[in-house]
């Protein structure tokens, strides 16, 4: 019985200091440091195989502006692939970024 509670104590304490990965904060901030409008932004979590909708929808970032987008989709997953389209079609890509650890993208 004591080897139990002992054990028990020790595991409670190993995992009093750590956050799981389903609470931790998914927010991201956009930051567009150029010179041309963002009009599209992707964020696809690291299993998935598609960039999904866009994030923006019917707006747009525009130049030296930045923004603050919930990237939680209940997936519990901190790594994603991000994907900006600027309004002259150039395109930036960021793949494998933990927003749970960085909580923003600039884009130069």
């Amino acid at each position: 019985m004591r080897a139990l509670l002992a054990l028990a104590l020790v595991f409670a304490g190993a995992t009093a200091g750590t956050t799981s990965a389903q609470s931790l904060n998914r927010w991201v901030t956009i930051i567009n440091d150029t010179n041309f409008t963002m009009v599209e932004f992707y964020a696809s979590n690291r299993d998935q195989t598609s960039w999904g909708r866009d994030w923006f929808g019917n707006s747009v970032l525009l130049a030296y502006s930045e923004v603050d987008i919930n990237l939680d989709d209940g997936s519990g997953y901190c790594i994603w692939d991000l994907r900006v389209v600027f309004s002259d079609g150039d395109e930036v890509t960021r793949m494998g970024l933990n927003i749970c650890e960085v909580g923003s993208w600039r884009i130069f």
